[in-house]
């Protein structure tokens, strides 16, 4: 599947589980609970303060070619390949 080089916005609900708000060319790879869907911050009682990465990149190509059952590794391995730079906002989350 191949992302475009010029989205800019992405829908409030373009997390949702199915992808069907991602825009055309998108896809949604599997998190860390191997589910396709953005499941929020969800931090275990007791654990302390997690840290929630967002990650834009900018690229030195039009689109990569990932296919929507590759590993998260195989997405990164073509950004660090091709990036130019990057943004990155860190959030946190706490149950304490």
């Amino acid at each position: 599947m191949n992302l475009s080089a010029t989205q800019t916005s992405l829908p409030a609900d373009a997390g949702a589980a199915g992808g069907e708000n991602l825009p055309e060319g998108a896809l949604m790879l599997a998190n860390d609970d191997r589910e396709r869907g953005y499941s929020g911050p969800t931090p275990t009682p007791g654990t302390g303060v997690h840290r929630y990465f967002f990650v834009v990149h900018a690229l030195d190509v039009p689109q990569v070619d990932v296919s929507t059952d590759a590993a998260l590794a195989a997405l990164g391995l073509q950004l660090f390949f091709h990036g130019l730079g990057r943004g990155i906002l860190v959030g946190t989350a706490s149950a304490d």
